[in-house]
Parts: structure tokens; C-alpha cells; sequence
């Protein structure tokens, strides 16, 4: 009996892979398109929303070619199609299917003085207590008013009720099924600002208060469902089940197998989501976490707490390309790990400011400890504790706030190869990490959500289990008391900046 395989689709920010997956976990193919990006104007970001969808035929299209040529008439042995998208990201299209705008991308800040002016009308309380969400650029919603408001041929198509509003999973989806599917699901709509989390409906009193009531929005479901079908214009001879769609950072969340209470998942990048699975939600949450919707199968919908952290990753490439205080990244590790402890030298990395938990838009960055003894080795060791520092800080308030211990932390991203800054988080949080070894895990979560809404695996209990020997983990030291008294430091110097 042949192998059954499963079509992940992972539609990023600066490009969109199409890898296959067989039902074990292992990638057979992967192939990328890259993506453009266009900027009108300082703080704009844009992009084309028929370049988002080719770059997704072109990619399934050569994903197929190499397919078939290594599998010759296994065609049909790929099964279904998973999907993981940019977040927040959206279209505006016409009745036929013509977008009336470039995608306004999460990226753009375009709507901060529409922000101010919904937080002067008082209206913090209630958008959070609906969506679970702050009022922020971030989001697609202000941007949605900003077109509204500004351009002419959008106004005028959600004046007369002839817009239609989807996320990237949405318009994709539009597409691919030649108009026939016009859904969303629901971690894609929880991050639009007009989606009531709770109630599981788009919230008509916001979309009112927005001014964008006669807007067409999409029917919303479970993350694994049927959405569809589709040939992706010609790739498949017969059309393939869509049967899973998820917001990437999600889809991450769900590929670490984050399916229980006081789990949580760190994205390391150029910034950091912080995802942590919930089962105790209040609609009134401390300490400026986000409620979101983390995942969904037929029946169940899970809640997740997340903390966005600004500067992850850009603090080593501002070390990098602004002071060169080394070459490569290779040097980062050995330079840290020079020194017994940092010797009291810290970096708070505010370069656009501090996110969760402090949500400080108007700090700067700042070093401290200086004296003529410091070296580069102490800027990478201060640099690297700050990220270590930052995820403790989101840890402890979302414990705090579920009244619930962290039981592991899972950790995707490149900075994860870093072994010095993996255990310090360890020995920080007092806690097992773990990095399951693969590189693409929104992919994979994407294809985990469509293997279980084709019914190729028929609950979690079934879900292939990767080879134990990708897996790396940290155990902590519990008694690292130069980890410890670190951390003092840096909180003697946050609540200093507090004053």
C-alpha cells in the first residue's frame, strides 16, 4: 500500500513555500517563491494581492513537477491541503473578484492616528473585551478604516455593500476555488479587531462604530474543515480537498503539539510570539497579553494568551550590521560564553520601543554596567540574556495571570541554534525547552490541521510523532545562581525605568 501525502502551503510575509509532507512527518519535497513587498510611502507597506496568489500556483505548480517526476503516478496518493498564512494581512475585492486595493500587510502603520482617535473615544475596553485584542496598527481593522476613509473607489464599494474583506487564507482561498469559497477560520478572524472571540461572530456593534457595517465578510469555521477544493490551476489533474487552514503563528503553536494547559511556544525571530495554551480565558486580562484563538478542530475551539516581544533577533543584527561587534554568527556563541557571568553589563532593547509585558511605545534603548573592562563579548552576552530576560518577564505574567505553572516551552526560530542562550532560558525559567528540529513548523502544523480534517489520522492520539533524535532539549539547572542574580539586575533596572 503506498504512502499517503499531504500539500502544505506556507504563505509568509516575504514569500510562499509548498512543501510535501508524507504521513510520518517527512518533508519529500519543498520549493519557494519570493514575494514583494511595495512601500507608497514611509510607514505604508503593501502588497500585490494577485502576486500573493501566483506566488502560490507558481510554487505548488513546481512543488507538483518534482513530485511527480520522483513519484510517477502517485498523483493521487496526496490526499489534502493544509494552509498557513500571514496574519493580519488583508484584501479588499469587488463582487468580481477584482481587489480594490493592494493587501495592506501587518507590517504597515498607516492607521496610528486612527488608533489615537479610538482610544480618545474610550473604545480600549470594549474592543478588548470582544476580540481580546488592543487597539494597534497591528491589526487589520484600523486599516480597513484608514481605506475607508481615504481612498475613494473603497469607500465607495463598502457604501454600497460591494466589498468583500478576507485575510490571506481568505482571498487565497477565493481564488483557488474559482469564487465558489468564500470562508475564513477562526484564528485568522480573531486577529482582525472586529471578531468577537467568545461568541464566535463578527461583531456587528464594532463594525458599526467603525463605520464599516456593509462590509461582506467571511462565513468563519474550525481550522480543520472542508474549505474547498482546487486543481491550483492545473497542478492536480483532479481538484484536492482543502481541509485545513491557520494563521502561521498558530500553525507553529499547533505543529509543537501545544495541546494542554500551561504549554507554551516561543517564535524567535526578528521579534518574538509567545504563544500559551489556556484553558481558564478572562475576558479581563492584566499585564497587556492578547487573547487569541490558538487552534480549532471540529467541536473544540482552544484559547491562547500571546505576548508580542519587539526585539528579538534585531537586537544580534543591530550587534552585527550598525557596531560590528562581530563577523559572523558562528562568533556569537564562543564570545558569550567567555565570561563566567555578564559582570553586571545589561542591554534593554527598546529600539521601537518595549511589547508585552511592559508596553513602553516611547522607551529607547540603553545600556548599562559600562566600564572600561567591557568588551564586545559583554554587548553579545548582555544582548543575548536580554531575549532570555524578556520571555521570563511574559512567562511570569501569563502565570501569574492563569494562576498556572509553565510545563515546557517549545522554541522554534534560528537564534534556537544558540546552545549558551537555550539553557540560560532553561536554567532562567526553571522549566525543560525543547526544539522539535525541523525548520518549516508552520508548514507542518498547517499539514497536522489537514490531516486531521481529511481524516488521515482520526484525533491527536494518531498525529506521527517526529524521530526522537531531532528533538533537542535543555533541561534546567535549578541552582544557577549566576542566572539568577542576572535577573535581578535586569529587574532592578526595568522597574527603574518604570519610575
Amino acid at each position: 500500500m503506498s504512502k499517503s501525502y499531504i500539500l502544505s502551503i506556507d504563505q509568509g510575509t516575504s514569500g510562499t513555500k509548498a512543501i510535501i509532507f508524507d504521513e510520518f512527518g517527512k518533508v519529500v519535497i519543498k520549493t519557494t517563491e519570493s514575494l514583494k513587498s511595495y512601500y507608497p510611502q514611509s510607514s505604508f507597506v503593501e502588497q500585490d494581492p494577485m502576486e500573493i496568489y501566483q506566488s502560490v500556483i507558481n510554487a505548488v505548480k513546481n512543488c507538483m513537477n518534482q513530485f511527480n517526476e520522483q513519484f510517477p503516478g502517485e498523483e493521487n496518493s496526496v490526499v489534502s491541503c493544509g494552509i498557513s498564512n500571514q496574519r493580519e494581512t488583508f484584501v479588499l475585492w469587488d463582487k468580481n473578484g477584482n481587489p480594490l486595493h493592494n493587501a495592506v500587510v501587518w507590517q504597515c502603520k498607516r492607521s496610528v492616528e486612527v488608533c489615537e482617535r479610538l482610544k480618545e473615544s474610550n473604545l480600549e475596553k470594549a474592543i478588548n473585551s470582544s476580540t481580546g485584542l488592543t487597539i494597534d496598527p497591528y491589526f487589520s481593522a484600523t486599516k480597513v478604516i484608514w481605506l475607508n476613509e481615504n481612498n475613494d473607489k473603497v469607500k465607495k464599494a463598502i457604501h454600497d455593500g460591494d466589498a468583500y474583506f478576507g485575510t490571506v487564507d481568505t482571498w487565497l482561498l477565493y481564488k483557488l476555488t474559482n469564487h465558489k469559497s468564500f470562508k475564513s477560520e477562526y484564528t485568522n478572524a480573531s486577529r482582525t479587531l472586529f471578531y468577537n472571540i467568545y461568541n464566535l461572530e463578527w461583531d456587528k456593534s464594532l463594525l458599526k462604530t467603525f463605520g464599516i457595517e456593509n462590509i461582506n465578510l467571511p462565513e468563519v469555521t474550525f481550522s480543520s474543515d472542508h474549505f474547498g477544493d482546487s486543481t491550483f490551476e492545473g497542478a492536480f489533474k483532479n481538484a484536492l480537498p482543502i481541509t485545513g487552514i491557520i494563521g502561521d503563528s498558530q500553525a507553529a503553536f499547533f505543529g509543537e503539539e501545544c495541546f494542554t494547559n500551561g504549554m507554551a511556544k516561543a517564535t524567535l525571530g526578528t521579534g518574538s510570539s509567545i504563544l500559551w495554551h489556556a484553558e481558564n480565558i478572562s475576558k479581563d486580562i492584566q499585564n497587556g497579553m492578547l487573547t487569541t484563538i490558538g487552534w480549532s478542530v471540529e467541536g473544540q475551539v482552544n484559547y491562547a494568551l500571546e505576548g508580542v516581544i519587539v526585539s528579538c533577533g534585531s537586537t544580534i543584527e543591530w550587534l552585527k550590521n550598525q557596531l560590528d561587534v562581530f563577523t559572523t554568527y558562528s562568533d556569537i556563541e564562543p564570545m558569550a560564553t567567555s565570561l563566567e557571568n555578564n559582570e553586571g553589563v545589561y542591554l534593554i532593547p527598546a529600539f521601537s520601543g518595549m511589547g508585552a509585558p511592559y508596553w513602553q511605545k516611547d522607551w529607547k534603548a540603553s545600556v548599562h554596567g559600562l566600564t572600561f573592562g567591557t568588551t564586545k563579548a559583554h554587548l553579545v552576552r548582555a544582548s543575548l540574556e536580554s531575549i532570555a530576560f524578556q520571555i521570563k518577564d511574559v512567562i511570569h505574567s501569563i502565570e501569574k495571570e492563569t494562576k498556572t505553572s509553565l510545563k515546557e516551552l517549545k522554541v522554534n526560530g534560528g537564534i534556537t541554534a544558540n546552545k549558551f542562550l537555550m539553557q540560560f532560558i532553561a536554567d532562567l525559567l526553571k522549566t525543560p525547552i525543547t526544539n522539535m528540529g525541523i525548520t518549516d513548523v508552520s508548514a507542518w502544523g498547517a499539514a497536522l490541521i489537514s490531516g486531521l480534517g481529511v481524516k488521515l489520522w482520526k484525533n491527536f492520539e494518531e498525529l506521527p510523532k517526529l524521530p526522537s533524535e531531532m528533538i533537542k532539549r535543555y533541561d534546567p539547572n535549578k541552582n544557577n545562581d549566576i542566572v539568577n542574580d542576572a535577573y535581578l539586575g535586569w529587574q532592578l533596572i526595568i522597574n527603574d525605568k518604570k519610575q
